[in-house]
């Protein structure tokens, strides 16, 4: 199971040589050939199968909170739109979940840290992530928030994550009014769950957060930024928004 030390392709692209080249084949689109090739060329690609990820995304989480120290030992993290669980499983190894015997790792003295605790949640099922508990909802939905607090208990969450992007339509204005729709989403559910000085962090596009979503942002965390990870596609519009420092108060309704 990969661990989520590294935050970047070791190599990859010095052992590619050559650029694997893909030919339309019939009935093929143009679109799908592209994505093929680029798919076969992509180091992330390769070295997210060789440490045993499910999605080069993956490498967008670890290196943000390589830089940004969000997933700690103990924490309690929050992964909406989480299929295919690639953020997840990061999430899990930083936080340091408990993923059953033989597979949690302790510290350089043998001792086991605080244990974390993670949360998926995803409008389809997706294979289970040892260590993360899977909820079936949809983010979008008024009371998903409140779902997400009742499996939580009495825990209060640390860190709110959302690599949620909605199925593009070519049309960039309404893709990004898309992408913040469901940036807004998780942020309803962020102020529902996340504790005094917590963290969110969440997938718009090129222009990034603005208008209602940055005003909110701005008012109820003390830091906001936008960052893109390197390993972001080049030509890919996604970009970030971080706010950290939550100035909410822990919800008093009992669950």
């Amino acid at each position: 199971m990969a661990r989520g030390g590294k935050s970047g392709p070791r190599g990859s692209a010095g052992r590619r040589g050559l650029t694997v080249r893909v030919k339309t084949a019939k009935g093929r689109k143009l679109a799908s050939t592209r994505w093929l090739q680029r798919q076969l060329n992509d180091p992330y690609v390769e070295e997210a199968k060789r440490q045993g990820y499910r999605s080069r995304a993956a490498f967008k989480l670890l290196e943000m909170d390589d830089k940004h120290h969000l997933l700690k030992p103990g924490g309690v993290v929050v992964d909406l739109g989480a299929a295919p669980g690639g953020w997840s499983q990061v999430a899990v190894a930083r936080v340091k979940a408990d993923v059953g015997e033989g597979e949690a790792s302790g510290g350089k003295d043998g001792k086991e840290g605080p244990r974390g605790r993670v949360i998926a949640a995803d409008l389809n099922e997706i294979e289970p992530v040892p260590g993360a508990a899977f909820m079936q909802l949809d983010v979008t939905d008024a009371e998903a928030g409140e779902t997400i607090r009742a499996a939580l208990g009495s825990a209060r969450v640390d860190v709110v994550l959302s690599d949620m992007a909605a199925s593009s339509t070519g049309h960039r204005q309404t893709d990004h009014l898309r992408v913040i729709a469901l940036a807004e989403a998780a942020l309803d559910i962020a102020e529902d769950v996340l504790k005094p000085g917590g963290a969110y962090l969440a997938k718009v596009l090129q222009g990034g957060a603005s208008g209602d979503l940055l005003n909110r942002l701005r008012k109820n965390f003390a830091k906001v930024a936008h960052v893109k990870p390197k390993a972001s596609r080049q030509d890919s519009s996604e970009v970030y928004v971080l706010a950290k420092g939550y100035r909410g108060e822990a919800p008093t309704k009992a669950f």
